[in-house]
């Protein structure tokens, strides 16, 4: 029993570790975000400033501007939206770092009191610069 108690305990306290969260790191650079639309997967880029994030997708560009709540959290909202969709801020926030990525959760920042909350999960990759395909 004692043998059983012992495994037991080393094993709670090995599965509570801390996730690594170094968000300054993440604040500003060009990184990468592969998602499926419609099944399909995508990846889009961009570019982030301390106040500005300018996404290339689909050889487009989109600018949107920056507030930091604190290290880990900021507000994003479209320069230039192009509907009503596109005005509503989108609350984004970095839950775990590695040396390469962060895993980041976003949703809506104001939500629809009528509607269901929505909080989407994603990791982006650090890249070097832009890379512009077709």
């Amino acid at each position: 029993m004692r043998f059983i108690t012992t495994i037991l305990l080393l094993f709670l306290f090995s599965s509570c570790q801390d996730i690594e969260r170094n968000c300054t790191d993440y604040k500003t650079g060009y990184f990468e975000f592969t998602f499926k639309d419609n099944g399909i997967e995508k990846t889009a880029q961009f570019a982030r400033t301390k106040n500005l994030n300018i996404d290339l997708f689909e050889g487009k560009i989109d600018s949107a501007s920056i507030r930091w709540i604190n290290d880990c959290e900021f507000i994003q909202k479209k320069i230039n939206p192009k509907n009503m969709a596109e005005q509503r801020a989108v609350h984004f926030k970095i839950i775990a770092t590695t040396k390469d990525s962060y895993t980041f959760q976003y949703q809506d920042a104001s939500p629809d009191k009528n509607k269901e909350k929505r909080v989407e999960k994603g990791i982006a990759y650090r890249v070097p610069e832009f890379k512009i395909t077709q």
